[in-house]
């Protein structure tokens, strides 16, 4: 192995490459999965009404179905990040759609209350996993375009929350909650009928060492994108840091003839890495952005899907709280549909905005700017206002939470090395899903009490909150090429 050989790292052959039709199945494959878990966290907002009409259910349990899911989604989001950050992240989607797609729809035959929630929390417990996709298809994307890439994979969610609220227009006056549970289900299980054709990240090839399959995957990008390879040797700093030692640059060539070598390494190593990627998030180099996205992660869950409850509640309970209340059922039927269709249209100039200011401005200031926006939207709820005038709000409020979503999804995989990304987002996602697990008592709790400008003041405060702690992340992550260990971060 001569000294002299060329090099060039994985972000050096992806730039070679481009973002060519091999990135773009990538990118239908995991949308496809985003879609699902969409459609399956946008059907929380019609599926606990009609099953408390349908079973008589307190308001209480009305939110366990939606609180159960997110119990699950704190479990999954955990656990997969681990497993795929040590099995990779193919096997880790696997079983997340596994589980999503069958509990989903062993859902829709569910015989009574407690084997709903239990389902439910099952379906949380895959839906946990989609951040796995999310770090998977970044891995793929050459670093100049990627902020613009990933808006693009975000707006799948989009397409789902859409495609959601349109079925349940469809479905739900006609044939029932039980018929909307069953064809959510399907995009999860979709994903299994490809999944033998799904490359594994050559990123991720790479940090375990297997230098033949990693090269293989990037030689099926070159001919499928009908690019060439950069000449030389691959080389990556995943073993930079091993027994807190650095290692010369001779050492981490990736080459077939070592793939032995460091195969027996990794076994050693394999016994304790799902606790120390753990651990290593806590290390000074990444203990401040760990706790800083946690922050982030929760106000966005905790907004995002208040809203999205907001949305159904007001429309349900406003005649409730106030001297209007002779609407009839269907009509009240009517108007929630209606909202919640339009509502979730407001997605699509959030993933605009997105898109034009995330390599513009960079991620820190898109996100804190649309914080602060979102206050603003929602502030004039603290007192009763026009069905027509609430909607609108609400409509302005889910662009801005739908933009912060989408750029905090961009930005926690690039902060975290390929080492622990998905941990690392992982137990971010799962500290989001407290959030998540806390907004219906809110949402419905409160809304039900006809405690409109508590429920209000406090989202308030979680977005400002929110947007301070974007304001303290210590670094841009734009343009900057994804690290590998916690020692190149």
């Amino acid at each position: 192995m001569g000294n002299g050989s060329p090099m060039y790292t994985l972000d050096e052959a992806l730039i070679a490459m481009g973002f060519g039709k091999f990135q773009g199945l990538v990118l239908a494959y995991g949308g496809m999965g985003w879609i699902g878990e969409a459609m399956e966290m946008m059907l929380l907002s019609f599926v606990g009404p009609a099953v408390q009409s349908e079973w008589g259910l307190s308001s209480h349990e009305e939110s366990l179905i939606t609180s159960a899911v997110f119990v699950g989604m704190l479990i999954g989001a955990y656990s997969w990040g681990i497993i795929s950050d040590n099995y990779g992240r193919r096997k880790g989607f696997f079983i997340t759609a596994l589980v999503t797609g069958g509990a989903g729809f062993l859902s829709a035959i569910a015989p009574n209350y407690i084997s709903l929630v239990i389902l439910r929390c099952l379906v949380g417990v895959g839906l946990g996993g989609g951040h796995v996709l999310a770090s998977w298809f970044l891995e793929f994307i050459p670093a100049p375009n990627r902020g613009i890439w990933m808006v693009v994979f975000q707006a799948f969610w989009t397409i789902g929350t859409i495609l959601e609220a349109s079925l349940a227009w469809i479905v739900m006056p006609t044939m029932g909650w039980r018929w909307l549970l069953a064809l959510s289900s399907l995009p999860a299980l979709v994903l299994l009928l490809f999944y033998h054709v799904v490359p594994e990240s050559p990123r991720y090839l790479c940090t375990k060492g297997r230098t033949t399959d990693a090269i293989h995957v990037l030689e099926k990008i070159a001919k499928v994108n009908r690019r060439s390879l950069p000449p030389g040797l691959l080389v990556s700093d995943h073993r930079m840091e091993l027994d807190g030692k650095s290692i010369s640059l001779e050492d981490t060539h990736l080459l077939s003839i070592e793939s032995h070598e460091t195969t027996a390494l990794e076994n050693i190593e394999s016994d304790t890495r799902g606790f120390t990627s753990l651990f290593m998030l806590f290390s000074p180099k990444l203990i401040r952005s760990t706790l800083l996205l946690w922050v982030v992660f929760f106000g966005n869950a905790f907004s995002y899907y208040g809203l999205v409850l907001l949305t159904s509640e007001l429309s349900n309970r406003n005649s409730q709280c106030t001297s209007n209340s002779l609407q009839s059922e269907y009509s009240k039927d009517a108007n929630l549909y209606r909202d919640v269709f339009i509502t979730s249209f407001g997605e699509i100039p959030g993933l605009l905005l997105s898109a034009a200011v995330v390599d513009r401005v960079g991620r820190k200031l898109s996100m804190s700017t649309m914080f602060i926006l979102g206050c603003i939207f929602l502030l004039p709820l603290v007192f009763h206002q026009p069905a027509g005038m609430t909607t609108a709000l609400l409509f302005g409020a889910r662009i801005c939470i739908t933009g912060t979503f989408t750029v905090v999804y961009i930005y926690a995989p690039e902060i975290y090395p390929t080492s622990v990304r998905t941990t690392g987002v992982g137990v971010a996602s799962a500290v989001g899903r407290i959030g998540g697990i806390l907004c219906p008592l809110v949402a419905v709790g409160l809304v039900h009490g006809c405690h409109q400008t508590t429920a209000i003041l406090l989202f308030e405060f979680v977005l400002a909150l929110s947007g301070l702690a974007v304001s303290l992340f210590p670094f841009e992550t734009k343009g900057r090429e994804l690290s590998d260990t916690v020692g190149s971060t």
